[in-house]
């Protein structure tokens, strides 16, 4: 067995891989220059381009721009009437966004566990959650997988709630026949640098509703009646007003320049993280010591493929999960963990009184997954490369009683 490069072996690969690196083409950076050159480079006709683009490719009836995910799930509690006193019932396996904008708004955050085959907030727990002060359910399409969207509707119609999709992980999601986008009153979407695709940093809210639109329009830019654009287009300089305080939430030109392009190849980057994740699911399916997602498209419902997670089985390694992540990094692999649950974080935990095994199936996942690299930008070579890693480092930490079918060590590739 070839010995770890933690342990003074050589690496898997020469170079290191960043986790979640982006793909950008030459098309992004021409269009970058373009804006550069042309003048304008803060909110203006790339923006509204890139919101006309981004709705036909959701199905959703209007789109808003903006700085990041944060600002839309921000902007969506406000215009769903969220505030002082109300309960928002979300949950705990996320990014802390999704629950510091409910903070935000001055409402609290109502925990239910996931799904563990999903990793997805359970139905089956949210009506139990329902109380007279809960006002909106926040659902997260983890790592691309949606959410089921019918059992969460129907609560929702049922109580009169509100139903804000966070899609931060599922641009390209489908469920039952509907794009994600085009379900609910309000859709979040990420384009931060690891996601599927990106702006650098920013994000899209859809709405369904017009009036709610045209509110939200005016909040992401301080509340003013006439956006930058609009005050600054050729001819003479408009006046404006304050209709209501509102935020600093607008994308910028520059950030549209990389989004044009990024959502025009979004479905030949999607068939590529396919193959490459098709590849990590043949490579894992003989090694007992962890378990993959299992999770697999029919003819309705589309994964979006962002995060491939690995499920260790740490009774069956004699590594730690730190550890294990520490021999990937030492064999020049990157991976990520997603996420530590929001329930065990210390401001939660403190606000709302919550501690570990409060959501058990939630902190079997956040304790035992690790994120492998999945992204547009690798080819199979450096997909191969991961699996080499993976194994390898399964071989060296697996206990005697775990097994390790149809496996040998294979030579590095470009070590030095």
């Amino acid at each position: 067995m070839s010995r770890l490069a933690c342990e003074g072996g050589r690496p898997v690969r020469s170079q290191f891989m960043v986790f979640g690196a982006p793909r950008i083409g030459e098309e992004e950076i021409a269009e970058v220059v373009d804006t550069l050159r042309s003048g304008w480079i803060g909110f203006g006709p790339k923006c509204l381009r890139f919101e006309q683009d981004f709705a036909a490719y959701t199905r959703a009836p209007h789109a808003l721009s903006l700085n990041s995910a944060t600002a839309a799930l921000h902007l969506a509690l406000i215009a769903a009437g969220v505030g002082e006193g109300d309960e928002v019932i979300t949950t705990p396996l996320t990014f802390c966004a999704t629950a510091n904008v409910i903070a935000h708004v001055g409402a609290t955050p109502v925990f239910v566990d996931v799904d563990e085959r999903t990793q997805n907030i359970d139905p089956s727990l949210i009506a139990r959650a329902v109380t007279p002060r809960t006002r909106a359910i926040l659902p997260v399409h983890m790592c691309g997988w949606p959410c089921d969207m019918a059992a969460i509707g129907e609560i929702a119609q049922r109580h009169g709630l509100v139903v804000i999709e966070d899609a931060a992980h599922a641009v390209e999601a489908w469920y039952a026949g509907r794009k994600v986008g085009s379900i609910s009153p309000f859709t979040a979407f990420s384009f931060y640098a690891t996601k599927n695709m990106t702006t650098a940093e920013g994000g899209m809210l859809t709405v369904r509703d017009a009036t709610a639109h045209d509110r939200l329009r005016t909040l992401r830019l301080h509340g003013l009646d006439k956006d930058a654009w609009k005050r600054y287009e050729p001819g003479a300089f408009l006046p404006y007003e304050t209709l209501e305080p509102g935020y600093k939430y607008n994308m910028t030109d520059l950030q549209a320049s990389l989004g044009l392009h990024q959502l025009a190849r979004i479905e030949a980057n999607l068939r590529v993280r396919q193959e490459i994740w098709s590849a990590y699911d043949e490579a894992f399916a003989g090694l007992d010591t962890v378990r993959t997602p299992g999770l697999h498209d029919d003819a309705q419902t589309r994964h979006a493929r962002h995060l491939y997670t690995l499920r260790l089985e740490l009774d069956s390694l004699s590594a730690d999960r730190p550890r294990f992540m520490a021999a990937l990094a030492a064999e020049n692999i990157g991976s990520g963990i997603h996420f530590v649950p929001l329930h065990l974080h210390r401001w939660y935990a403190k606000k709302l009184g919550t501690r570990r095994g409060d959501f058990p199936a939630a902190e079997a996942i956040g304790d035992t997954t690790l994120s492998l690299p999945l992204s547009a930008a690798m080819t199979l070579a450096d997909a191969r490369d991961v699996v080499r890693a993976v194994r390898k480092i399964v071989h060296r930490y697996r206990r005697g009683a775990a097994m390790v079918s149809g496996w040998k060590p294979e030579p590095a590739r470009g070590a030095a």
